[in-house]
Formats: C-alpha cells, structure tokens, sequence
C-alpha cells in the first residue's frame, strides 16, 4: 500500500513537473513572436499574470515590462477589471516594471477601489515611482475623508518615497490648511533635508512642531529625532516634554534619546518625577539609561 502511495506520489510530481515545463515552453513560444500579431502575444503574456505559479507570473511581467508601452491598455485592463485577484496584483507590479506614466489615474483608481489590501499596495507601489507626477494625485487620496485609514496611510509612504525626489511639491504640500496632508507631507521631508539641509525646509518642520494639530506635532517631532542634530530645534523639543499630550511627550523625549542631546538630561528627570503615565515613564527610563 506504502509502494502505491509513493508511485501516486511521484506520478503527481512527475505530472506537476510536466506541467511548468509546458507552462515555460508556451511562455518561451509567446516571446520569441510565434503569435499572429504583437497585440495576441500582449493578451496572452497578461493572460498568464493569472497563473498561480509566482515565477511563471514574474516571467510574463517582466516580458510586458520589456513590451513597455503597447501593453497598457491590457494591463489597465486587467487591473481594473478582471475578476482574478492575482491577475489584479500582478497587473499593478507589472505597470511598475512599465514605468509609465499614463498609468498613474488607473493606479490610484486600483488603490482607492479595489478591494483587495494587497492590489492596493502593489498599486502603491508602483505609484512611488512616478514621483512628483504622482504628488498632485496622492494629495486628493489625503483630502479625500471617504478613503480608508489604510489607504491614507500608502498614500503618505508613497510621499516619503518620493521624498527628495520631488522637494518642491513636498514643500508646497507640508504647508496644506489639511492636516492628513501637511502630516504625511512633514514626515516625507526627511531625505530631502537629510541630503541638502535645505534651511526652508527645516523651518517648515519647525513651524510644525507648534502646530495646534497632535498628528503634525508628532510627526514633526519625530523627524528632528531622525534628522542630523539642528541646534535650532533642541529648544522647541525640551518645551514639549511639558505638554499636555503624553503622546507629544514620548515623542519629545524618544526624539531627544535618539540625538543623545545630553543638556536634556535634567529636564526628562523632572519629568520623571510628575510623569503619570505609564508608558511615558518606560521610555523616560530608558533615555536616561541612553543619554551619556
């Protein structure tokens, strides 16, 4: 009975084995233009970012990303509309590998309607690459209440992406009257100030950190902790280790754990002293321990 199973057994391997080659020789037979016109070599490479095997996928996409151009309209076409969840997610990393730019409304359209999470992060993920085309589209997603927490927040990662690549339009961004967008646009200046210490820039976030919104507060403090040590700013962190907030108050103090900025030392000590909250207290604990 054992023999049988295994003699089952390696039939199914052999057969399977059988199969991607068959599914590898068909894909080889598409590339090498043995189909009656470019446009049905097209339909069927998209037809197989519906195979079930990963690599079998990955081959056809990256023979549509060397199609480039002409496949789109079968590429969007599948993003959008087809009823296969896989086809859908290799759509969207196959319109990356393209790289072009005409792509980009259908992508945001895949990211704020498809219902599968990982279609609209594989949409995200190719909309990063655009760069500051992509800006003015990711800024609607962020003003746009309708969309979901998820689908605010690959909007604001593919901001920070883009991030040095498209300074001016993150600049103009982190001084929108919105606070999901000036929020996601501060914390996207992180490389770009990194790389230039560019001194507008950094009064943008030091505007932010006496913003009357918690989140743009936040997400400002956090920066300066990430950044190089900008003397200008260390004032503004030690005053908001007075704050009522407890959030603002460990990022203040995680911000000044991180530049080991040492005259900081007294002041999160007294805050130790009449620190209610809990979690606030770990990590006051632990910057002490850091701070030399």
């Amino acid at each position: 009975m054992c023999i049988t199973k295994n003699l089952d057994n390696d039939s199914e391997s052999k057969l399977k084995i059988q199969e991607e080659k068959g599914k590898f020789t068909e894909m080889e037979n598409i590339i090498k233009g043995e189909m009656k016109s470019n446009q049905d070599k097209i339909k069927m490479l998209v037809k197989g970012l519906s195979d079930p095997n990963g690599l079998v996928r990955r081959s056809y996409a990256e023979e549509l990303g060397n199609i480039g151009k002409p496949a789109l309209p079968e590429l969007i076409n599948a993003l959008l509309n087809s009823q296969e969840v896989i086809q859908r997610r290799a759509a969207a990393k196959t319109l990356k590998l393209v790289g072009d730019p005409s792509a980009l409304p259908h992508l945001i359209k895949a990211l704020t309607n498809d219902s599968d999470p990982v279609v609209q992060c594989s949409a995200a993920g190719a909309i990063a690459i655009f760069g500051e085309s992509a800006v003015k589209h990711l800024i609607i997603i962020l003003e746009n209440q309708e969309h979901t927490e998820m689908q605010h927040g690959l909007a604001a990662w593919c901001l920070a992406f883009i991030g040095a690549n498209a300074p001016n339009a993150i600049k103009k961004a982190a001084q929108s009257k919105n606070n999901n967008v000036k929020s996601a646009a501060i914390s996207a200046l992180e490389e770009h100030i990194r790389q230039s210490k560019d001194q507008e820039a950094i009064e943008l976030v030091k505007n932010s950190i006496d913003e009357s919104n918690e989140n743009i507060q936040i997400e400002a403090i956090k920066l300066v902790g990430k950044l190089y040590k900008i003397k200008s700013l260390i004032p503004l962190l030690i005053k908001k280790l007075k704050n009522k907030s407890p959030d603002i108050r460990k990022a203040s103090v995680l911000s000044l754990m991180q530049l080991n900025i040492k005259e900081s030392r007294n002041n999160i000590k007294e805050l130790l002293e009449i620190e209610q909250d809990k979690n606030v207290r770990k990590i006051i604990q632990l910057a002490l321990k850091k701070i030399d």
